[in-house]
């Protein structure tokens, strides 16, 4: 019997298929959102229509998208890897030439009932190109330098599409989950190694260039340093972001103020509530308990998805999980840093929380791809 044959023959079938879902990471992931609708209703004033209605209505949608991919099986996704990456590498070519733009960075493809960022798209088809390059790789080829150009290759292309709307947290993202997945594939460590020096040189050369000629990063992600290294030197200009955000974060003290009793975002003293810095709207109004539980859920969240990867004998199937696990673990690293002033603001939201439809929906597709790989594991 074929290795085809087996995985085909071993899948459940029909209705046995709901049971073999994760369901422990549904009422999960569906716990976490449904604190991002309190957080945005709180946040609106007491108005559902505005922020939390929506947003309920675009988890809706990504639940049933997430169901349909997870009934699915894992091969035909597998099948599809390169097209959906092709896919998301003309969309961000298209939204290079006609894309909408937004706070000075032209980012979307409106497509009148939303707003599509394909940066988001491509944190997920990015894994499963890499996963299925991989998976097809024979063993003794991973290491050897041609065979490591092309993923490479693959990491590279988007990345520099990214930096240039400009959007310098998802070309960190994308340029970290990818070195992941090529490190859990086997990639000889000399290559990080060599790519760490690299880094340590591109990060001088972002210093030293600025003020010449050829800057490498744009006046306002200066700035974003700037106020990373010390907000207070401009408190009412570009540090404001961080102190207000401070000021939300330590004013919820152990048991917070109360639902709908936060002064920094019911004042709009904290900006971009609803979106990057919503933690700190939790933390207000719930203080170090709300924070800490919102917390745990997250680390679950983890959890499951790292078991299932160990668990998973299908090399596509645990590539694709621990691409989605760093993922998710870098939408939460980079937004809570962020907002606590322990890193640069780099416009990150926080994973099901953050008010937006491509970030929720991609998501939601990213966690299909790890249930139908949990439902169509080898057993």
């Amino acid at each position: 019997m074929s290795f085809l044959e087996y995985r085909v023959k071993t899948a459940p079938t029909g209705f046995s298929k709901v049971f073999a879902l994760n369901w422990a990471l549904v009422l999960v992931v569906t716990a976490v959102a449904a604190i991002g609708w309190l957080m945005l209703y709180s946040i609106s004033g007491g108005r559902l229509e505005v922020w939390a209605e929506p947003q309920m209505k675009r988890y809706v949608l990504g639940l049933v998208l997430m169901f349909v991919i997870a009934f699915t099986p894992i091969w035909f996704w597998r099948s599809m890897s390169g097209m959906a990456y092709a896919i998301s590498m003309i969309l961000l070519l298209i939204v290079e030439f006609f894309g909408t733009v937004g706070m000075g960075a032209q980012r979307w493809i409106d497509l009148g009932f939303m707003r599509l960022q394909p940066s988001e798209l491509m944190k997920v088809t990015l894994v499963m190109a890499l996963a299925s390059y991989y998976d097809a790789l024979d063993d003794k080829k991973i290491s050897r330098p041609l065979w490591v150009l092309v993923p490479v290759a693959l990491i590279v292309a988007p990345t520099v599409l990214v930096l240039m709307q400009p959007n310098l947290g998802t070309s960190i993202m994308l340029l970290v989950v990818g070195a992941c997945v090529m490190f859990a594939a086997g990639v000889s460590f000399w290559y990080f190694g060599a790519v760490l020096a690299l880094v340590v040189g591109a990060v001088a050369s972002v210093f030293l260039s600025r003020g010449t000629p050829w800057q490498l990063l744009h006046d306002y992600q200066y700035a974003r340093i700037d106020t990373f290294l010390n907000p207070a030197a401009d408190p009412l200009g570009a540090g404001y972001n961080i102190i207000q955000a401070k000021i939300a974060l330590g004013s919820g003290g152990w048991a917070g103020k109360g639902f709908m009793q936060g002064t920094q975002s019911r004042l709009n003293f904290l900006p971009e509530k609803h979106t990057d810095f919503i933690f700190t709207t939790l933390g207000e109004e719930f203080g170090f308990v709300g924070a800490f539980s919102l917390l745990i859920l997250y680390g679950l969240i983890l959890v499951f998805l790292i078991w299932a990867a160990v668990q998973n004998k299908d090399r596509f199937s645990q590539l694709l999980i621990i691409g989605v696990a760093v993922n998710f673990f870098l939408y939460l690293a980079i937004n809570l840093s962020m907002v606590m002033g322990m890193a640069p603001v780099v416009g990150v939201p926080l994973p099901l929380l953050s008010y937006g439809g491509s970030a929720t929906l991609v998501i939601m597709l990213a966690f299909g791809l790890v249930q139908s790989a949990i439902v169509h594991r080898l057993r």
